[in-house]
């Protein structure tokens, strides 16, 4: 692994999976493609900073009759600075086109729900013959959908506080599915910390 400074320049394309982001890192060493899926956090801009690169190789794809050969960089981590907005040379450099990661990647079988515990019948009837005479045993309140539903995309980070950080080596998929919740629930990402701050 290697720590460099240099220069993300971040793109936001529409595919049919929804938005992606795609970048391309300028460094004294060379010029290179990201597609890690921690830049579907991020905002289309142009953000400074360290990056910790742990591995640097070929890649390539086909579009529309051609062959693309890219050198991608993945990265291990980032420290950013600042950002800018993007210049229309920045724009020239990010293919609009580019094909989505997410159909790169291996699918992978759905994961099965966890089987729901139930009571049986006769221990909710102990329980009502618990209560007091005259009063009936109070009634726990359902449990909101959306709660169940956050809780299965956020998995061990569930419930959420103030500032979430997310685990990007969770499969693109469902990272961006929780970088859109985050957004729709009023978090807003600060680029410098990698956190999502809760806005009131």
């Amino acid at each position: 692994m290697i720590t460099i400074p240099g220069q993300l320049a971040i793109r936001t394309i529409s595919g049919r999976n929804g938005d992606f982001n795609v970048g391309r890192l300028a460094t004294s060493i060379g010029e290179f493609v990201i597609k890690d899926a921690l830049l579907d956090q991020y905002t289309e801009g142009k953000y400074r900073g360290d990056f910790v690169i742990a591995e640097i190789r070929p890649s390539y794809y086909s579009t529309g009759g051609r062959l693309v050969v890219e050198i991608r960089a993945k990265l291990d981590s980032m420290t950013l600075d600042d950002v800018d907005v993007l210049t229309a040379e920045d724009n020239a450099q990010l293919a609009a086109t580019e094909p989505d990661p997410l159909d790169e990647e291996p699918t992978k079988a759905p994961t099965p729900e966890p089987r729901k515990a139930r009571t049986s019948p006769s221990r909710r009837q102990a329980a009502d013959e618990d209560a007091p005479f005259g009063f009936d045993q109070p009634v726990a309140s359902p449990p909101q959908p959306d709660d169940h539903e956050d809780a299965a995309l956020f998995g061990t980070i569930w419930p959420l506080g103030d500032e979430v950080r997310l685990d990007t080596t969770v499969d693109r998929q469902r990272l961006r599915a929780q970088c859109t919740r985050l957004g729709e629930l009023g978090y807003r990402l600060d680029f410098k910390r990698q956190v999502w701050e809760r806005h009131a």
